[in-house]
């Protein structure tokens, strides 16, 4: 770990209700969660546990964001082709399917007017537009492994690799022709998804099949 940032301030720790949580929302009421291992996405109240919907995904869920009472999906399908889908709670995916820029893409993000999709290997994020096109693109320079939209920044959880600093959480101020990116925190485990809930993101603890949340760092 990098003894020059401050660890991450975890606040809550629940069970996932699936194993290997993969994809994380929050929606204002619930959260969503996307397993790796079973293709299926559950819903449940994050302070009782109560269960309240549960899906089948198109393929495997790798990300996902809340875009007020919907959600929109990243899906592995065949022979790992990337996919954006749409989810509706209670009446499941629609059939539209449509294919991510360079077939490939993670996490999402949204602020307030357009999805951000990160990708991975590429190190890089890009805003798209109405017609899910990329319009912008900014690198982050590391793999990234869940963003969220936090007031004006874009926060990613990025993978550096054992040797070199394990899991790092870093901003990007957004409200500037030339994003600023700030490296503010570090988690002891490998923090996949992030999904905002007020003034904490969850994220996935994806080998001890748990989930947990920390305060925004500022």
């Amino acid at each position: 770990m990098d003894t020059t940032l401050s660890p991450i301030d975890e606040v809550a720790r629940i069970p996932s209700p699936c194993p290997a949580p993969q994809s994380l929302a929050f929606d204002g009421r619930a959260l969503w969660v996307g397993s790796w291992e079973t293709g299926r996405v559950y819903g449940f109240d994050a302070h009782s546990g109560r269960a309240v919907e549960e899906g089948i995904v198109p393929g495997k869920p790798v990300g996902c964001v809340a875009v007020g009472d919907e959600l929109w999906f990243v899906c592995s399908e065949t022979d790992d082709h990337r996919f954006l889908r749409h989810y509706v709670p209670g009446h499941g995916f629609k059939n539209q399917a449509i294919p991510l820029p360079e077939d490939t893409g993670s996490f999402l993000a949204f602020d307030g007017d357009h999805l951000w999709l990160s990708q991975r290997y590429n190190k890089r994020v890009l805003q798209l537009n109405g017609a899910f096109a990329p319009v912008r693109e900014i690198a982050i320079g590391e793999e990234i492994i869940g963003i969220s939209w936090v007031d004006g920044y874009l926060y990613a959880s990025t993978w550096w690799g054992r040797d070199r600093g394990g899991c790092r959480i870093a901003r990007l101020h957004m409200n500037r022709s030339e994003p600023h990116l700030e490296w503010v925190a570090q988690s002891p485990f490998v923090a996949v998804s992030l999904a905002r809930d007020g003034d904490r993101l969850w994220t996935n603890d994806f080998k001890k099949n748990e989930i947990a949340a920390f305060a925004i760092p500022r």
